[in-house]
């Protein structure tokens, strides 16, 4: 099992993504993503309308089990994030997340 912190700071540094929740939701409307986080105490609606817009365009979420301070900190952020969608992994393994039970494939 890979560790996640270091897995999603190694994306933010040597991948596309995009952090914040309207960002999130635009990229996975688009069809831009491949993976979404989302942070444990995301806000429910905002939670709830990136979940909906992953399930219709087929895109794996995962919930972080932290924080959005947590999330933040481990992106490399001093603030909190909610959302956030991998583009590209760069040379992270956070795409294997999708191989864990804990990812819900939608």
């Amino acid at each position: 099992m890979i560790d996640i912190n270091k897995a999603i700071n190694s994306c933010v540094r040597t991948g596309k993504t995009v952090i914040g929740a309207k960002k999130t939701l635009e990229a996975v409307q688009a069809g831009r993503a491949r993976l979404v986080i989302l942070a444990s105490n995301a806000p429910g609606p905002i939670r709830e309308d990136i979940e909906r817009a992953a399930a219709l365009s087929k895109i794996p979420t995962h919930i972080y089990s932290g924080s959005k301070i947590d999330l933040g900190a481990a992106c490399g952020k001093p603030y909190g994030v909610s959302a956030m969608a991998v583009r590209e992994a760069g040379d992270s393994e956070i795409l294997n997340l999708l191989e864990d039970a804990d990812v819900q494939q939608n």
